[in-house]
Order: C-alpha cells, then structure tokens, then sequence
C-alpha cells in the first residue's frame, strides 16, 4: 500500500466532506448498524476547527474520525471512524483512531474519553489505547450528545431503555486511571518545572 498520510484536517478539507458522509452511511447499511448522522455543516465544522483527523492516500480519501467536547469539556469523543473499503486491512483504523486520541488528550488532558460502537474492530483498537466497556451512566449526560443518536436505526432501544443500555458498546478512557501515559507524564512534568 502506498504512502497514506493521516493528519488533523482544516478548511482546506472540506471537498472531502461529502464523500465522508457517503462513506459513513454505505458502512452502517453493509453492517446492518446504526450511525450518528451529521450533516455536511457539521463535519465542515470540526475540520475548520481542527477537530478531525483524515487519512489520504494522494488526493484521495481514504479514512476519517472527529472529535467532540460534551458535558463542559469533562468529555470528549471520538466520532465517526471510518475507513474506505480498498485501503481496510492496513491498520489504518487504528492509526487515525490514534491520531484521535493524541489530538483528543492533548487538548482536553483532564477529560474523559468515550465512545460508543458496535465494531468489534474498533473495541480493539479501544482496548488497546485504554478504553474499558463500561454502563451507559458512566457517559456524559449532556443531551446534545445524545440527541446525536436519533438517527440511529436501534435509537428505540437507547430511549425505551432511559439511556441505559443500547446496541452500541460504551468504551471510556479515565485519564486519571492511566498516571503513565506520555501525556498525562507531560502534563505532571510542565506542572513540577513552575
């Protein structure tokens, strides 16, 4: 596989936006899955403000993930995973889910990070960066991140449950739970060096 380069996306992005968004729902429908839908305003958005991560191969799309603060920033998400079918197989995957997750934890160092999905690929790659499954409660419980469900196909499950329970996985990263990780090491040098 060629040169593929995974970045934090910006303006310049925004051609992209639409075939993301096609992308996003073709894999949902194969899986037989639910998504949150985002509207081209939306993306465009968290690329203006570098709160997405894309993955091209040349001038082509090839992968894609954004980012998210809900609850006053005590939480943030990483949304939207998605790669292009003829460049899966890679670790593609995992390396925008971690380019995520670095932008994630180095803007927001304090907040939880959480995601919900029902890939067993994406787990994974969870479990490996130090997500743990974990009850629905444990999420934020800012509506507007919720409302972001209603597109859903399973979103029935997630209101006659009073967002307790779903189809999806609740996945969340405590940074307090993970002292070592070069980030918070980071953080807790800068603050000793004052």
């Amino acid at each position: 596989m060629d040169q593929i380069d995974v970045m934090v996306a910006d303006a310049s992005h925004e051609v992209y936006v639409d075939t993301i968004l096609e992308t996003i729902t073709a894999a949902a429908k194969v899986r037989g899955t639910g998504i949150a839908k985002r509207t081209h305003e939306y993306v465009a958005q968290k690329m203006k403000e570098g709160k997405a991560i894309i993955a091209l191969h040349g001038n082509e799309f090839a992968g894609f993930c954004y980012i998210e603060s809900w609850g006053n920033k005590q939480y943030v998400a990483n949304s939207g995973l998605i790669v292009v079918e003829k460049f899966r197989g890679h670790g593609l995957a995992k390396r925008i889910k971690r380019a995520a997750f670095t932008l994630s934890r180095l803007r927001w160092p304090h907040a939880k990070l959480f995601g919900l999905t029902s890939g067993g690929a994406v787990m994974k790659i969870n479990t490996e960066l130090g997500y743990v499954p974990v009850p629905f409660a444990e999420l934020t419980n800012d509506d507007a991140f919720w409302k972001g469900c209603e597109g859903c196909c399973n979103h029935d499950v997630l209101e006659r449950t009073g967002r307790r329970y779903c189809i999806c996985t609740a996945m969340l990263y405590d940074p307090e739970k993970h002292p070592n990780d070069q980030i918070n090491m980071n953080i807790n040098n800068a603050q000793n060096n004052k």
